[in-house]
């Protein structure tokens, strides 16, 4: 297990980050998605975490609900508008020939911290949000250096992205977590004070990233 300690505070004199909203989207009163993240004993008595088929699929549903909370507090009022009009226009055909307006989160956000669950958790956020493999770059490398995290990750992306000399003051940050619940939680930051990260975790191999990793 891994891990990451992070300190919070109210100072905006050290504070280097601005927190600016926190979505939590949890689904536990469907008993499949309660269920698809749940530990128990087996057969011979040995507890652990077992994972349904259905896990992807519940995983891709919160995120969904969680996206479509985050999108009014974060994106500019061309992507409202947009995504407002392609849904009217659906529902008025009935959604014939009219593909779902995916809005462009790129234009609210310059950085990404995805949870490293895996590489097709990170393959489907990329492919649902539309990211570049630059921006999805801070979650693959962590996933290659340190492993499934969990939602510790997205603090070790966050160190990524500043140890590559990347954030910059005015820079704003998705973070986005899964867990067990089943739950999505998003947390969006506004650098105040750019930072290099010189003594974060990476300090020791950041010159060796990025690497080809297999996707």
């Amino acid at each position: 297990m891994g891990g990451a300690a992070m300190m919070l505070s109210s100072s905006r004199s050290k504070a280097r980050f601005l927190l600016t909203h926190v979505v939590r989207t949890i689904t536990a009163s469907d008993d499949n998605a309660y269920r698809c993240v749940y530990q128990e004993e087996d057969d011979e008595g040995i507890k652990g975490a077992n994972l349904s088929k259905n896990l992807m699929a519940i995983a891709g549903d919160a995120l969904k609900a969680n996206i479509t909370a985050m999108g009014p507090l974060v994106l500019p009022t061309s992507e409202l508008i947009k995504f407002l009009l392609v849904s009217l226009a659906r529902k008025m055909l009935l959604g014939r020939r009219i593909r779902p307006y995916i809005p462009n989160f790129r234009t609210a956000f310059e950085h990404f911290c995805i949870h490293v669950g895996g590489p097709a958790v990170i393959s489907s956020v990329q492919c649902g949000l539309n990211l570049s493999d630059e921006h999805v770059e801070p979650s693959r490398m962590t996933l290659h250096q340190f492993g499934n995290q969990s939602s510790a990750s997205v603090w070790y992306e966050l160190g990524y992205i500043e140890a590559k000399g990347r954030m910059l003051k005015g820079n704003r940050v998705w973070m986005i977590g899964f867990g067990a619940g089943y739950e999505c939680n998003s947390a969006v930051w506004v650098c105040i004070r750019t930072s290099h990260g010189d003594h974060g975790p990476w300090a020791s191999c950041i010159h060796r990233y990025p690497l080809d990793v297999q996707k």
